[in-house]
């Protein structure tokens, strides 16, 4: 048979479900459960069979072969970073573009190259000294409040006999090599800040590290000690004298894993960056063991040049023809979201409230790979298409449809962009986040029909991407314009702000009880930052994957401040933004389900109605 009428899945069912009038009642069939099971072809060449392995590892998923695309497998821009580390550390050098653009196992290997005069890494000169303000930083000081315990944190398992001198020489490798976590933040006449770099060496890792004995703890007991280390870590962090990062070693004896909790100041990490600073602790770790020097790979571009980098960008020609732009999506009206407007002074951390929803693996696995595959579009297209539609209804029926029927959204990025500076910062440590408004406009559909995953879903799913796509670089501009452009700042800076602000964390893996992953107790460990810090928006929305033993599960938190909305009105909220979601797998099932947009193909100049045509015309020859 040829590959498309070969089944994907197969399902043993007790009964077919049935309709009142007896027909089969496609709605109420189950998702299908798609296997790693693939055709694809073996790796030919050492470089293909590195590139297939690497696929598995950062995908955590078997069977990789040459033809298989990174994005199908589950992979998005945070994981690509990763994938683009850990290849330079194998040997071989492509950027995150290359990712995009090549996808394969194949066409990467063939324009990655080897690691040569590359890994020189980056000049120290370059790396220490006054850093210029990025627009995140910028951001943060506008939104006010104490800021020094903002931060992140994991919670680690660590190998018996761990040993307290050998957890600060690694610590210590780590402060040397990534030179963002010596920062000191500097506060400037006029409320003005700066972070300052000194160079490797300056800050001791034997005052970042502290052991507290935790040996034959019951789990509860060890939970309590954990959470109240992780306050006092917190309160340790001092970002103007320097104190951006704490170890605590929780020692539960040297015949039992220990935990090992690192919270490090927002202003200096970021999600990608753990995903570097992570496995180079644990490499100087096993180094310093082995009774080694620990040697970690090089950085790129270093975090200060970046920063300069982006001072300088934001002046030219190219981002300030974006004004426009950015100015369209934030002048049209939008309804008032909760009870009252936002308020920075009263609406702080310690009044927000938090609602946690998890779907399963069986619902979270075709939500991060049939659905992308079929649509050509990544995770974030997905979930943003969700949350149009959850929102824009729940609006309608409390009385609040906006005008124009969009949503106005505030979305974050990994902000790595390295093709606008000729960067690399697949192992450069940092806040690299850039946040950027949108305007989601999902058209005129039927409403019922979509909503039960028809043809009309399809539809709002491919606008969507479009309009995600149609944001030259990810955004970044937006930032550089509010910011760092003089000429532009102020005409940006009277207009609304979005109510809404949604965040797509990537891949994380979690409870896979092995050394140096993350801690079954990591609830414990808590967040990082201030009660009196101001919320930045009156619904924030947070999604996360986390890879279990048992399959990724989809997990999205909604915080909003309690004097604005309740807790009813965001569990209808929540519970319309998980039937979206599900009307999208159910929609993935149907034999039309899917295809491209203008933004695949970029070279032919045709729009949706002719590629829907032709795409009509090739499943009838088919």
């Amino acid at each position: 048979l040829p590959d498309y009428m070969v089944p994907t899945a197969l399902i043993a069912l007790d009964r077919l479900p049935l309709t009142p009038n007896g027909k089969l009642d496609r709605n109420a069939l189950p998702a299908p459960a798609h296997t790693t099971t693939t055709t694809g072809r073996a790796p030919r060449t050492p470089r293909e069979q590195t590139l297939c392995t690497l696929f598995a590892d950062v995908l955590a998923t078997p069977n990789v072969t040459i033809d298989d695309s990174f994005f199908d497998l589950g992979g998005d821009s945070i994981v690509s970073i990763q994938l683009v580390a850990r290849a330079r550390a194998a040997g071989l050098v492509f950027t995150p573009r290359d990712v995009f653009e090549r996808k394969t196992v194949e066409a990467l290997a063939l324009v990655a190259t080897d690691t040569g005069a590359t890994a020189a890494g980056v000049d120290s000169g370059q790396a220490v000294g006054t850093v210029v303000p990025t627009p995140i930083m910028h951001q943060l000081r506008e939104r006010g409040g104490p800021v020094e315990r903002f931060s992140q944190g994991v919670l680690l398992q660590v190998p018996e006999r761990l040993g307290l001198d050998h957890l600060i020489v690694a610590v210590q490798a780590v402060l040397d090599h990534h030179d963002a976590l010596r920062a000191s933040l500097v506060e400037r006449e006029g409320d003005a800040w700066e972070l300052e770099i000194p160079a490797a060496g300056a800050v001791r890792a034997a005052e970042c590290v502290q052991r507290v004995d935790v040996s034959g703890l019951a789990d509860d007991a060890l939970s309590k000690v954990i959470a109240a280390e992780a306050e006092s870590a917190r309160e340790r962090l001092s970002p103007g004298s320097g104190t951006m990062v704490q170890a605590v070693w929780f020692d539960s004896g040297p015949e039992a894993a220990g935990r090992l909790l690192l919270v490090v100041h927002h202003l200096v990490v970021d999600g990608v960056s753990w995903r570097i600073l992570l496995p180079d602790l644990q490499a100087a770790w096993e180094a310093a063991t082995a009774q080694a020097t620990p040697v970690l790979q090089p950085v790129g571009t270093s975090f200060r040049q970046w920063a300069s980098d982006l001072a300088e960008y934001a002046q030219a020609p190219e981002r300030e023809q974006e004004l426009p732009l950015w100015q369209a999506i934030l002048q049209s009206p939008e309804p008032q979201l909760g009870a009252r407007p936002l308020d920075p002074a009263r609406d702080t951390l310690d009044t927000a409230q938090r609602l946690t929803v998890t779907l399963t693996p069986e619902q979270t696995e075709p939500l991060l790979t049939q659905v992308p595959t079929l649509f050509h579009a990544g995770v974030n297209d997905v979930l943003l298409t969700a949350l149009t539609l959850a929102v824009l209804r729940w609006r309608a029926e409390r009385g609040r449809r906006g005008g124009d029927g969009g949503l106005l959204v505030d979305l974050e990025s990994h902000g790595r962009h390295e093709d606008i500076t000729a960067a690399e910062l697949s192992r450069t440590v940092g806040w690299f986040t850039s946040q950027y408004p949108v305007r989601l406009d999902p058209g005129s559909f039927d409403e019922a029909q979509a909503w039960d995953g028809g043809d009309d879903l399809g539809r709002v799913l491919k606008r969507i991407k479009e309009q995600l796509r149609a944001v030259p670089h990810d955004g970044m501009g937006y930032g550089l314009l509010r910011y760092l452009n003089p000429a532009t700042s102020s005409r940006l800076a009277g207009l609304p702000a979005p109510q809404i602000g949604f965040n797509y964390l990537g891949r994380l893996p979690i409870g896979q009880a092995a050394p140096w992953a993350p801690a079954a107790e990591s609830t414990a460990a808590g967040s990082g930052a201030d009660p009196r810090m101001a919320l930045a928006h009156t619904l924030a929305v947070g999604s996360l994957t986390q890879d279990t033993p048992q399959g990724p599960t989809l997990t999205t938190t909604f915080t909003w401040p309690d004097a604005v909305l309740t807790r009813g009105e965001i569990q209808q909220l929540a519970d319309g933004y998980h039937h979206a979601l599900t009307a999208i797998t159910r929609h993935a099932t149907r034999p039309d389900a899917g295809g491209r947009t203008p933004s695949d193909l970029p070279l032919l100049g045709i729009n949706q109605a002719d590629i829907d045509r032709l795409e009509k015309v090739w499943r009838k020859k088919k």
